[in-house]
């Protein structure tokens, strides 16, 4: 069965075009973050929500049509190559009609990715009308990895908020300055992926947005192929591997809050999403560990407290 959606956008055809080939402006309505060599025959590998990863080849890339060798990874339904997207830009007076057809998809399969299309299509408009799509949030039933990726999204739409303007701004962590702590958040990024047994050079220049977004999908991928189950051995002992995920979610979603203080600006988090990082890590933050270095006492909150504002004074911070 053939998906076949379309929406108009105010854009004209090469300003649509930029906003579906590349990386920043597709993480501001489509992707968390992903990598793409966008020549024909060339790998793709999409972060496009919490829990899905699409993966595939770039069948064609023309000025007003894009073709994908579309699949979803660890999906026996719609797996990678398994089918094909192909995108058609068709300019009108005032922007362009951006056509999506989907084929090689079974009738159950082609439902939910027609829904899926609607609401990206939606994102898109809304992104070049307004120049916000806001955020997409979490699913049900989320493991560790999968809340490290929804935290990845608040991180990078946190990070694309406060722009490039306040690096030497000072944060809540001591002695950080926002430039400091997305250096501190990529060898973070870089150890936990080497916890799980993947380590990767992080990329050394570019803007924060990109860095981050680079290392925080590294630091996931090496999580999603070494798995949750048996222990990992940290500096400071053997823990589940579980945690060892969770710690790349607390990582993101409350780096996330620090670098966000300095301007005045409120990470946009689904509850659920916090909920579930501060559930686990209350595992993982143990008394020796509040050493005033590592994590600082827990700081009280007011009943009216919101769940990241208790996640970040779980870790010593004043919300």
């Amino acid at each position: 069965m053939t998906v076949d959606v379309s929406v108009q956008v105010p854009t004209n055809v090469e300003e649509t075009y930029a906003w579906l080939t590349e990386p920043a402006r597709l993480r501001r309505w489509q992707l968390i973050a992903g990598r793409t060599d966008l020549r024909a025959g060339g790998d793709f590998r999409w972060l496009v929500a919490p829990g899905h990863t699409a993966v595939g080849v770039v069948a064609a890339v023309e000025p007003r049509r894009l073709s994908y060798l579309w699949g979803w990874e660890g999906n026996d339904e719609v797996p990678p190559l398994s089918s094909t997207v192909d995108i058609v830009l068709a300019p009108l007076p005032s922007g362009t009609t951006v056509r999506l057809v989907h084929e090689g998809l079974s009738d159950v399969q082609a439902k939910g990715h027609a829904e899926g299309w609607e609401h990206y299509l939606q994102r898109l408009h809304a992104v070049t009308t307004t120049g916000d799509a806001g955020p997409d949030f979490l699913g049900e039933d989320a493991n560790a990895i999968d809340a490290a990726e929804a935290s990845l999204a608040v991180c990078l739409r946190t990070l694309r908020s406060i722009g490039t303007e306040h690096g030497a701004d000072p944060t809540p962590c001591p002695k950080f300055t926002v430039d400091d702590l997305v250096e501190h958040l990529i060898g973070s990024m870089t150890g936990l992926a080497g916890l799980a047994g993947h380590p990767f050079e992080p990329e050394a220049a570019g803007p924060p947005e990109e860095r981050v977004a680079d290392a925080g999908l590294r630091a996931i991928e090496a999580w999603r192929q070494r798995g949750l189950a048996g222990t990992v051995t940290a500096p400071f002992g053997e823990l589940p591997a579980e945690r060892g995920a969770a710690i790349v979610a607390l990582e993101l979603l409350v780096h996330a809050w620090d670098f966000a203080r300095p301007v005045g600006v409120e990470p946009a988090v689904d509850d659920k999403v916090a909920k579930h990082v501060l559930e686990l890590v209350r595992a993982i933050i143990e008394p020796p560990m509040r050493d005033g270095e590592m994590f600082a006492a827990e700081v009280p909150t007011g009943p009216d407290a919101s769940t990241l504002e208790r996640l970040v004074a779980f870790t010593g911070r004043a919300a």
